[in-house]
């Protein structure tokens, strides 16, 4: 147990709001991947309150935007899946908008194999435009570790970020990692903090002030098997980070082959 609680210290310290997310899918992944046979639909829907009210770089604030993600994940076999991102944005005075698409693929390590953790691996690829993100082309890889210890969940993603096309091509690798602690009250609701954050090039870790780092309050409801349901509500700790943020997430799993999920 102790070795179990070192390795998620570990993963909070490196964890941090990720450049790839950014405020339109707002999630700390779990190791689970979807069943062979299964598709999961999620709407992401977030709301920044209180954020950027300036254009900086020609690139449009964030502050009152609306963003709706719709996230397509299809299980591959009992160790990987595909998800697939459409991004939206609707602010007044631009009305919606789509800002960009993403690819997911996602393998993990089969429950076969019996680890004490729940380990997957995840790299994200993908366009946006540079109307909402002045580096356009991005890959992410992200690792995500898990586990369930009685009525506590704890998940850790320590993602690394890297512009293809854009700006911050010089900057290198991006640390940008994500993590939850929640505690099943019922079997019906968790509740819990997730810590998203970005803290710049991994060469060249930013000034406090310069960093990204967001704390969500959130519930989760499991009312079926076949929903997910999120809601939180982020506070901006430093000054780079848009200070209010409200996020909810929808998902559906639909079973095309009747696969009992593990």
């Amino acid at each position: 147990m102790k070795s179990l609680g070192l390795l998620f210290l570990t993963g909070f310290a490196l964890a941090a709001v990720a450049r790839a997310q950014g405020n339109y899918e707002i999630q700390v992944y779990g190791a689970d991947t979807q069943t062979p046979g299964t598709t999961m639909l999620e709407l992401h829907s977030n709301f920044t309150a209180a954020g950027q009210k300036y254009f900086v770089d020609g690139q449009s604030p964030t502050n009152r935007a609306e963003h709706e993600t719709i996230e397509i994940t299809q299980g591959l076999n009992d160790w990987s899946e595909l998800g697939f991102y459409i991004f939206t944005s609707e602010r007044t005075g631009n009305g919606v908008q789509w800002v960009g698409d993403h690819i997911r693929p996602r393998v993990r390590a089969p429950e076969r194999w019996h680890w004490p953790v729940g380990v997957s691996l995840s790299m994200e690829v993908g366009y946006q435009r540079a109307f909402f993100s002045k580096d356009t082309w991005t890959w992410e890889i992200r690792p995500i570790v898990d586990k369930q210890i009685g009525r506590w969940y704890l998940a850790t993603n320590p993602a690394l970020e890297r512009t293809w096309h854009g700006p911050d091509v010089h900057l290198g690798l991006d640390l940008a990692p994500a993590a939850k602690v929640s505690y099943n009250f019922t079997h019906r609701v968790a509740g819990g903090i997730e810590y998203y954050a970005d803290y710049g090039s991994l060469t060249n870790i930013a000034s406090l002030h310069d960093q990204q780092q967001q704390i969500f309050p959130a519930i989760d409801l499991d009312v079926s098997p076949k929903w997910e349901i999120n809601f939180g509500v982020g506070v901006g700790a430093t000054a780079s980070t848009d200070h209010w943020i409200v996020k909810g997430i929808l998902g559906r799993r639909f079973d095309w082959g009747h696969h009992p999920r593990p």
